[in-house]
């Protein structure tokens, strides 16, 4: 089991992180490492839920905040271990961005923090970049709803250091059109799926995306398809077409308010339309007044996340929460993941500031 020293810096400790393995599904050394640390700490309460680790405080405040951050990191493509570059400022490697640079300032200050000025539940998880019936925190949310009982929650997602509401909800749908097959030498004798779905492909590219106010942010939709697929021999008039589609709403909506919108949108036209994925929206919760309060000890401007994150599963929960932690969410999965040391020292320096203000 790797040792982490929790002597060094956050930086220092970003890159600990990052140099152990743990795409999803091999998290067990990292998840080794951290509880580790965390067991030898008194004011600390832990509990290990398969690849996930839980830590909390049991002050007997007034108020409690969950605090959480995934562990894994998508496939490592030549970039490992970390190093730090540009004088020291920037640090690279998988996982640095999505998102050890969060989970370091999180382990930081759970062992830092004795005595916050509100009871705080620490969690570490796991299998976040896969498929959402693995996540760690969904599991926990399903089967130990109570270890995420809390007032406020905070999602070290990478922000740039900013922090940013709630998140865009997210559906996929599968609309196909059906023909009859014949032989492409006699196209005449058949029905072609694929021509027949160029009305889908109309609207989408008609579309025009909505900007939506909710709770003083504005959030952008999209709608796009993002992939087609048809066809049976290069002979052969083919029957079925689908085309893929990706609609990101505003958090204002609903999923079935989402895929009634999806469904007036084609209406008219003879097609299927199967949902294939589907995960709700998070407003942004800032009305909560430890949100305002968080706000104001961190300072900046919040601004909406665009993107899904798992901050939906803390707000299907009825815990208003939003996403804050260091690194350029656009350099995600990227082979060149890098994050600024400064972004990391100001989240960490935010969230201590505000989890000490009595």
């Amino acid at each position: 089991m790797p040792a982490l020293d929790l002597t060094a810096s956050t930086t220092e400790l970003t890159r600990q992180l990052v140099d152990v393995f743990s795409v999803s599904g091999e998290e067990a050394a990292l998840a080794d490492a951290i509880e580790a640390v965390l067991r030898a700490q008194p004011h600390l309460e832990v509990i290990r839920d398969g690849d996930a680790v839980v830590a909390r405080t049991r002050l007997g405040r007034a108020q409690r905040v969950v605090i959480a951050g995934h562990i894994d990191t998508v496939p490592v493509n030549g970039n490992l271990p970390a190093r730090l570059d540009d004088g020291g400022a920037t640090l690279w490697g998988r996982g640095t961005v999505d998102m050890k640079g969060g989970c370091a300032v999180m382990l930081a200050l759970a062992v830092e923090l004795a005595a916050p000025a509100v009871d705080v539940t620490w969690v570490w998880y796991d299998n976040e970049e896969v498929d959402s019936a693995r996540n760690g925190l969904g599991r926990i949310a399903r089967e130990r709803p109570e270890l995420l009982e809390a007032d406020f929650a905070i999602l070290g997602e990478p922000s740039n250091g900013e922090i940013e509401g709630g998140c865009n909800g997210t559906i996929r749908v599968d609309v196909t059109t059906r023909g009859r097959r014949a032989h492409s030498a006699r196209a005449w004798m058949g029905e072609n799926a694929i021509h027949a779905a160029a009305p889908v492909l109309e609207r989408l590219a008609a579309y025009e995306a909505q900007e939506v106010e909710v709770d003083g942010l504005v959030y952008r939709e999209s709608l796009s398809a993002v992939r087609i697929s048809g066809g049976v021999a290069g002979n052969v008039i083919p029957d079925e077409c689908t085309v893929h589609v990706n609609y990101r709403f505003a958090p204002s909506r609903s999923g079935a308010e989402a895929l009634a919108h999806l469904e007036q949108l084609f209406a008219g036209l003879p097609v299927e339309i199967v949902v294939a994925d589907l995960a709700e929206g998070a407003r942004p919760g800032l009305d909560a007044p430890l949100a305002q309060q968080f706000v104001a000890a961190v300072g900046g401007e919040a601004r909406p996340k665009y993107g899904w994150t798992d901050v939906a599963r803390f707000s299907a929960l009825g815990i208003p929460a939003v996403n804050y932690g260091p690194g350029d969410p656009s350099l995600a999965h990227a082979d060149d993941e890098r994050v600024p040391v400064a972004q990391i020292e100001r989240v960490e320096a935010g969230l201590r500031r505000w989890l000490t203000a009595g």
